[in-house]
């Protein structure tokens, strides 16, 4: 086997890290947005627009100086309530686990 030369050593990671990337093997984003759609999610929240709730961008954006909020949007998911967003209550979500509400709450609060 001949050796490769040097800018080929270089670029074969770099290859295999976009074509990984490429595939849908990055992680947690997809996986988040595919359980907001799995748990319903989408009945009330869009990412862009308000339905009967605020959209999701609209939610991180409202939390993104608050350290705390992925604690309270975690609560707020399975337990629901009213009075952030108007008068529409948030209903509980007891289908999820906590596990699950948090890692919904993390992927809501780094939507750009």
């Amino acid at each position: 086997m001949k050796p490769q030369p040097a800018g080929m050593r270089t670029l074969m990671p770099a290859l295999m890290l976009v074509t990984l990337w490429v595939l849908g093997l990055h992680g947690p984003a997809r996986a988040d947005a595919v359980l907001s759609q799995q748990k319903n999610c989408n009945a009330c929240h869009a990412m862009d627009g308000a339905i009967t709730g605020p959209s999701l961008k609209a939610v991180a954006q409202k939390y993104a100086s608050d350290r705390t909020a992925a604690d309270k949007l975690t609560t707020r998911i399975l337990k629901g309530g009213t009075g952030v967003w108007g008068s529409v209550p948030m209903p509980a979500n007891p289908q999820l686990s906590e596990a699950e509400a948090r890692r919904l709450a993390v992927w809501i609060l780094g939507l750009k």
